[in-house]
């Protein structure tokens, strides 16, 4: 791969992704594309890169689909499925009572496993939420691992990565070397391409959202613009979840770190006051910052 091959991926996975590759990321670029360029029946990146600029379009979404693939895992981290069991589900339970339904917003969802996490925390959580109308939806800009998601077809590896032995034998039914998720639990999670970047206030108002391990390949201002545009669906009492690594702080002033619970936000009384013109949201009172 020629330097100029390089910066021309870069770019366009910037535009097509907002993925940002820094300079020395070659190695990453190279280890993900070569066994694409070689299914394709091409020499390598060099060509790969030719073709795509002689307008194959498939091939270019192959591309961008294949660096943007990620990593995950069933429970991955732990603390923020924590969050929501110890407290989060508690305090829903109590405010949406009147309407008996909670909806979570599953960002960047790649084969599945965090949709079904939550879904599995939702059904665990017990007969508080029985008969509740509760809806994850779960979004990828790959409509490879979006198929993969629903299939709820795992192998035997992924659901040792995370996954208690007790949700394993409850909710999954064994398939040779495979494991398949229960359609109960498959059922309550939607599944929808969709770019980060580009418009997403179709989907609705959310109780929660996690958006985790995908904004840190961003850079700042397109971090900022997807903040802004969550800030704007998410429920005046919901949460916002982020990955270890990730945080509002220095990007946005839509959202507050939430004390003594790691990765989790709300929004920002304060902010959205100014953004009413100085009437506070429905079940916002602003607090002092500690």
């Amino acid at each position: 791969m020629t330097p100029l091959d390089y910066e021309y991926l870069r770019r366009l996975l910037k535009e097509r992704s907002g993925l940002d590759l820094s300079t020395d990321k070659q190695y990453l670029v190279e280890s993900r594309l070569l066994p694409l360029a070689r299914r394709a029946g091409l020499s390598g990146i060099t060509e790969l890169v030719q073709k795509m600029k002689s307008g194959a379009e498939q091939l270019t979404c192959d591309v961008v689909e294949a660096m943007t693939t990620n990593e995950t895992f069933f429970f991955r981290d732990k603390i923020p499925f924590d969050h929501l069991n110890d407290s989060i589900l508690a305090e829903l339970a109590r405010s949406r009572a009147g309407r008996r339904s909670i909806r979570v917003w599953s960002a960047a969802c790649s084969t599945g496993q965090e949709p079904y996490s939550i879904a599995m925390c939702l059904r665990e959580f017990g007969p508080a939420l029985s008969g509740w109308r509760n809806e994850i939806v779960a979004t990828d800009l790959s409509h490879e691992v979006l198929e993969k998601s629903k299939a709820g077809l795992y192998s035997q590896f992924e659901v040792q990565r995370g996954l208690p032995i007790q949700l394993l034998v409850k909710y999954f039914t064994q398939l040779g070397e495979f494991w398949q998720l229960s359609a109960d639990i498959r059922g309550m999670v939607q599944h929808r391409q969709l770019n980060l970047l580009q418009d997403f206030s179709h989907l609705g108002k959310f109780d929660v959202i996690f958006c985790r391990n995908v904004l840190i390949y961003f850079d700042q201002e397109t971090k900022t613009s997807i903040f802004e545009r969550m800030a704007r669906m998410l429920e005046p009492d919901g949460y916002l979840m982020l990955g270890a690594a990730e945080s509002v702080v220095g990007i946005t002033d839509a959202f507050r770190p939430c004390p003594d619970r790691r990765g989790l936000y709300q929004l920002n009384p304060a902010r959205m006051a100014r953004s009413a013109g100085g009437a506070l949201l429905p079940g916002l009172k602003v607090v002092a910052a500690r």
